[in-house]
């Protein structure tokens, strides 16, 4: 193993665990393409393995400590686990919530997160202090004879429980905050095989299918997105695994977990017609809502209010022609659609998915793959509106990731895995420091004085990035019952059952993305014919977004060679394919060119007009004032050179681009490293053009 490499234990073994703790989350494969699940994928990679352990070690850690309210230097109780034990007090009604309403969500998420962690590295401290807020929620929830549990609306505005009543769920987070519970029983479910929070997570889910849906029951869809796919998880674990059922205390019928599902996305736009969001303004329409007007006489009984565009709710679902409101709200919609689509394989659901992903990308999307352009209710802007200084919101690239992972799975298509990667290597990354406790919210591309938090009054992405990351692995390799698809370039090993007698082991090498070299080496059991098909990234092949948003001058030939030989390169939806009788140990090598490019922006997009960027590989580049003292006097010319070095002694891993000219030189390092040195950094992806 090379120094400073870490590996990465993605697999119980036997011997540690009881037949329980072996469940896997065996999905049917109902897209055109499964993954492989992390469990069975050994990460050993000089790029991410590092990073990997810093986020265990340190991520979860912090995280955990400042829900808890420690290291929060201001005054009054940060504890966020507080608020299940006064509700287990019986402290109903009596107010002093910390935090906003969703914080109970922002624990749930956390706890998917590290149950992701915990089968890429096993670790019995951390799961019983989980455990420990396990016991918690569960107490809290104990004390519902419904299984109800929300601890904002139960301490202070316990009459307005589901937002009714004068309630406002839009603030409340209750659905929300349910399918955060529902993903994170999964999830500790499948990676320490304890039912605990799995069961709280179901009987919260029949309290749910029992009071939402068709009349008579009550019309209650998410205002905040993100329940649609937990709920399809908790459906595709009680279908697969029908003997789990029995080790519950509590009733389960997945049918009507389907139900649910099927009416949050469908009855979306179907409302009273009030409050008018646009023409009325939030505080008018807030109002309107809190004075159960909705409730009045002259609208149905089964009616509620609608939330508007800014909750993908002002128009059914199947009508939405763009992506539109709050964008963590929209990607992870969108998500929850395409999800959904792998089970029912309706086509409105495929259509609506694909058109919600080919808006964002082709027309919504920033070049590190953030989306959400304004401030105002965190919200996608018009097509082309992409400005350097955008908004751009952690959780909201990272809800574009995991659509784009989904639509990957519906499809089979490359484009989806280009996104992805665009979103990992970039807006993913920027999210936290390198020092793994310092975070960012906002990712303008261009920025004066642009600083991380310790801990921020909405801490939700913090959580997110824990999520994407524990999953990422699980993102690598996938197949069908023809072929394999390499889909990510990290260094792992992983083996494959294509059919009856069709075990194929896979090593993955490489030094990605600072070499563009990748080496696999394929094993079958014994010789055996496939497809072999790998990734060849748009941006190889000077295809920076499959819709022209954006372009490149790159000019570089990719080469792909079988036992040195080369290879004809033929690509077909995004995949180089290979199809051939493999032997054990057949070595197949991939060169993909990561010179310096320059990035030129769709001529639509108004803002960024006569400017540029820099990239190399799936990275984007930027240059930082603590590097470049004249950062605004700095332009692009037609006689600027770009090379790559590894010289930058804060850097020494990584790679720059240093940039010469007549007039000035500096040096460009990956984006997702800006505000790492200096408190007051300012930094810009997008240059001028002299």
């Amino acid at each position: 193993m090379k120094k400073h490499h870490f590996t990465l234990l993605l697999a119980f073994t036997l011997c540690n665990l009881s037949g329980k703790y072996t469940t896997t989350y065996a999905q049917k494969p109902m897209g055109k393409v499964t993954f492989i699940e992390a469990r069975k994928v050994h990460i050993d990679d000089s790029f991410w393995s590092p990073k990997m352990e810093l986020w265990k070690r340190v991520t979860i850690d912090d995280v955990l400590n400042k829900f808890e309210g420690k290291h929060v230097n201001e005054p009054g109780n940060h504890n966020t686990l507080s608020n299940f034990d006064r509700v287990t007090q019986g402290c109903t009604g009596t107010g002093g919530h910390v935090g906003p309403p969703w914080f109970d969500g922002l624990i749930y998420e956390s706890i998917r997160g590290i149950a992701d962690y915990l089968i890429l590295y096993p670790d019995k401290n951390l799961e019983a202090r989980v455990d420990d807020y396990i016991n918690r929620i569960a107490a809290a929830q104990a004390t519902d004879p419904n299984g109800y549990i929300n601890t904002y609306t139960t301490l202070d505005e316990p009459e307005h429980r589901w937002g009714e009543n004068g309630g406002f769920l839009r603030w409340q987070h209750e659905v929300y905050n349910s399918g955060m519970l529902i993903e994170a029983g999964v999830h500790y479910y499948l990676a320490t095989g304890k039912t605990k929070l799995l069961s709280v997570a179901t009987r919260l889910t029949n309290y749910m299918c029992e009071y939402m849906g068709e009349q008579p029951k009550k019309n209650i869809v998410p205002s905040h997105s993100g329940p649609e796919e937990a709920i399809i998880k908790l459906y595709w674990l009680y279908k697969q695994h029908p003997e789990l059922k029995t080790e519950l205390e509590v009733p389960v019928n997945e049918d009507n977990y389907w139900k649910l599902l099927t009416f949050w996305i469908e009855n979306r736009g179907h409302h009273c017609g009030f409050p008018l969001w646009k023409s009325w303004g939030n505080e008018k329409a807030e109002r309107w809502i809190r004075e159960n007007q909705y409730a009045e006489a002259q609208y149905s009984p089964h009616s509620r209010p609608s939330w508007g565009d800014y909750a993908q709710d002002s128009i059914p679902v199947f009508d939405q022609q763009t992506i539109e409101g709050h964008a963590v709200r929209a990607t992870l919609l969108a998500t929850g659609i395409a999800t959904a689509a792998l089970e029912n394989h309706s086509s409105a659901y495929v259509e609506t998915a694909r058109r919600l992903w080919d808006n964002m990308v082709g027309k919504r999307m920033f070049i590190t793959g953030g989306v959400g352009a304004i401030h105002e209710d965190e919200k996608f802007g018009p097509d082309y509106y992409l400005p350097a200084d955008a908004y751009l919101e952690t959780c909201a690239a990272i809800g574009a990731g995991f659509f784009s992972q989904r639509m990957n799975e519906l499809t089979g298509e490359g484009k989806y895995m280009d996104e992805l990667e665009r979103v990992l290597y970039n807006s993913a990354l920027t999210a936290v420091s390198l020092s793994g406790n310092q975070y960012t919210y906002q990712n303008p591309l261009n920025a004066e004085k642009h600083n991380r938090w310790e801990w921020h009054g909405c801490p939700c992405c913090p959580p997110m990035f824990l999520k994407f990351t524990g999953a990422f692995p699980g993102f690598i390799y996938s197949h069908n019952t023809k072929g394999i698809y390499i889909n990510l370039f990290v260094g792992s090993e992983t083996q494959i059952q294509l059919g009856k007698g069709k075990e194929i082991q896979l090593k993955q090498e490489t030094e990605y993305p600072w070499n563009g070299t990748v080496q696999l080496t394929v094993s079958p059991l014994k010789a055996t014919r496939f497809p072999l098909r790998i990734r060849i990234p748009g941006w190889a092949q000077g295809i920076e977004n499959p819709y022209g948003l954006y372009e490149s001058d790159l000019k570089d030939e990719i080469k792909l060679y079988v036992n040195n030989q080369p290879v004809n390169l033929k690509i077909k939806d995004g995949y180089a394919e290979i199809d051939r009788k493999w032997y054990p140990k057949d070595k197949v090598m991939l060169k993909l060119p990561i010179n310096p490019r320059i990035i030129t922006p769709n001529h639509q997009i108004k803002e960024l007009n006569q400017q540029v960027a820099l990239a190399s590989g799936p990275v984007i580049y930027c240059i930082e004032s603590c590097d470049n003292p004249n950062l605004n006097q700095m332009r692009i010319m037609p006689e600027t050179q770009y090379a790559i070095g590894k010289q930058h002694q804060q850097f020494r891993d990584v790679n720059i681009i240093q940039i010469n000219n007549n007039e000035w030189s500096g040096i460009a390092i990956p984006y997702y490293m800006v505000a790492n040195r200096d408190k007051n950094s300012s930094h810009k992806v997008w240059l001028p053009l002299k």
